[in-house]
């Protein structure tokens, strides 16, 4: 390892603020979410404009910094939003702002809001990465058709910071320019409504004969997810300024685990512990949470077929079941008071605990009171304490992690 080697930022994603203290709390440097205006996930929860100087405050107060995402095509009738979502974004504090419609650049520029080139514009080359550079773009999220070896390219050639994607959902089309919800629905893909059609199993028609095939064996146009853990450390050392995980419409435990794998991966990594068998470890920790399989992606050349997904959903069995919810914490002893509103817990169980302060807890519980005595199993109805290490609320939700 280089000792002069910087650590690369790692970007989380957030789309709602049990999410946002998630992944906070795991150790991400840096956070990117949308409002409801003007973002890729249009259908996701969001936040509102209003709520960033309450966020940018929350991030700072923590060092992490702040990305807004104003990376949809906008139209014309769409116009005058840039202006109302980026005098609320300076003034909150906002630190970067993700773009890529040339209207939301000009903006950014007038506003002298620092901006970053989003992935939809599909930078591939020095040429390219140049000239977003001379237009005042702090930084640009490659192409996710990218190699590893161009990226180096490029990163060599043009002083500027480059973003990569490391772990997530990854479109078939290229770079997720695809038009094939508003096609089918009348939903677009690059104004952040897209209701993801590839994922779906499809069938071959002839229509002479009125007879269907169903298309293979897998779903032909559902990308596997990715994931760079088993080489994150050429990552690293390729200089990538900073590591992207997708997923502002996952659930916020995913993005927790998510981002607390990576943060351990590259913290190993400069301390000079990143060994295969913990890399090991946490892969197998990342199948837990939900994947549709994973790839690669482009890092090491195209992908083939076996970078597409077998299944419909997740191919992880890991799964949680509502319990109940917080009734009381006491700080001193650390302690969680829980109802049971639903299904059963026992001794050594796994559960969740969410909410929009605590973000995600989890705890395994060793040992438990049932209704004020020492238990080992607890049903729907029954007041249960045990112990947490983290803060919990009054009001958060509890789950208890199965698998199928």
């Amino acid at each position: 390892m280089n000792p002069e080697m910087k650590k690369p930022e790692l970007l989380a994603p957030a789309g709602n603020m049990t999410m946002l203290n998630a992944v906070i709390n795991a150790g991400a440097n840096a956070v990117y979410l949308g409002v409801e205006k003007l973002n890729m996930r249009a259908t996701a929860a969001n936040f509102t404009a209003e709520a960033l100087p309450e966020i940018a405050s929350l991030c700072h107060s923590k060092n992490v910094d702040l990305h807004l995402t104003l990376n949809s095509i906008v139209m014309e009738d769409e116009v005058y939003e840039i202006d109302e979502v980026l005098s609320i974004a300076k003034s909150a504090g906002v630190d970067l702002i993700i773009c890529w419609d040339n209207a939301v650049i000009q903006k950014c520029i007038e506003y002298e809001m620092p901006f970053c080139i989003s992935t939809q514009a599909s930078i591939s080359n020095s040429g390219s990465a140049r000239f977003y550079k001379n237009l005042g773009a702090r930084r640009i999220v490659l192409a996710r058709e990218c190699t590893l070896d161009e990226i180096k390219k490029i990163k060599s050639a043009v002083d500027i910071e480059v973003e990569t994607f490391v772990h997530g959902a990854m479109c078939v089309a290229v770079s997720g320019r695809c038009f094939m919800s508003h096609e089918l629905f009348g939903r677009s893909a690059n104004q952040g409504d897209c209701l993801q059609p590839c994922r779906r199993e499809y069938e071959i028609y002839d229509g002479k004969k009125d007879y269907s095939l169903l298309l293979g064996e897998d779903y032909v146009m559902s990308a596997k997810d990715m994931n760079t853990l088993p080489f994150i450390e050429k990552l690293i050392e390729a200089g990538i300024d900073s590591f992207k995980i997708e997923g502002r419409k996952r659930s916020p435990e995913y993005a927790a685990k998510v981002t607390g794998v990576y943060r351990r991966a590259i913290d190993a990594y400069f301390d000079g512990a990143l060994t295969d068998e913990l890399k090991s470890k946490l892969d197998e920790e990342l199948r837990t949470v939900y994947n549709r399989g994973y790839s690669q992606g482009f890092y090491f050349g195209t992908p083939t077929g076996d970078d597409i997904s077998k299944v419909a959903g997740s191919e992880s069995d890991h799964f949680k079941q509502y319990l109940g919810k917080v009734l009381n914490y006491y700080k001193a002893p650390q302690i969680a008071f829980i109802e049971l509103e639903a299904g059963g817990l026992a001794a050594g169980d796994k559960v969740l605990i969410t909410g929009e302060t605590s973000g995600v807890v989890e705890v395994t519980v060793e040992e438990m009171r049932v209704n004020d005595l020492d238990g080992t199993m607890a049903n729907k109805g029954d007041r249960i304490t045990f112990k947490s290490p983290l803060r919990v609320r009054e009001g958060d939700k509890v789950y208890v992690m199965k698998t199928k």
